[in-house]
């Protein structure tokens, strides 16, 4: 790979960073007999058929290696009514599920309380890409709950059950471009 001749301010690509909306999730599995988890917003899905997503952690996380040898890990999409988790998520501490409700899923990875939708994923691969690793797993199990989505952008949390949809435009619903 040939090196950048020269690459963009750090502070440039925080604001342009801030300017993509994401959704909020909280990415867990078991360390043993030990819940293990960390907020992430750098998730999205690869595939419907067969469904297929990923979700991307910093290596030096205190949560990376536990997800690293995990078989399967859960991707919580935080509701509206969960500030408190990505708060605790967020942050570094030894016990993140002291004080959140969670119970184990079909495949024992932790799925939290109050979440808008969960899924947990068989990890197929793990991709080295500079600081992260990219998670790229088969969903095998999935449920969703009737609470509004947290959203993140510009450095704030929004309700994402509050976005107003814009005007479409044959373009924009599916013309040819």
């Amino acid at each position: 790979m040939t090196p950048l001749a020269s690459m963009p301010d750090l502070g440039v690509m925080k604001l342009v960073n801030r300017q993509f909306v994401t959704g909020v999730t909280v990415v867990t599995a078991m360390d043993g007999e030990t819940p293990r988890g960390l907020a992430v917003n750098a998730f999205s899905s690869i595939s419907l058929d067969p469904p297929t997503v990923m979700v991307c952690v910093q290596r030096t996380s205190s949560t990376h290696d536990c997800l690293f040898a995990a078989d399967h890990l859960a991707i919580n999409i935080l509701s509206t009514d969960q500030l408190d988790v990505v708060a605790t998520f967020a942050g570094k501490g030894d016990d993140k599920f002291r004080d959140v409700a969670w119970e184990s899923g079909p495949f024992g990875s932790p799925l939290l309380a109050r979440s808008s939708a969960q899924m947990e994923v068989e990890i197929r691969e793990r991709l080295q890409a500079s600081t992260h690793t990219v998670f790229i797993g088969r969903v095998v199990h999935a449920a969703v709950a009737g609470n509004h989505p947290m959203v993140y952008s510009a450095g704030k949390f929004f309700d994402g059950g509050a976005l107003a949809p814009l005007e479409s435009t044959d373009r924009a619903a599916g013309g040819s471009g």
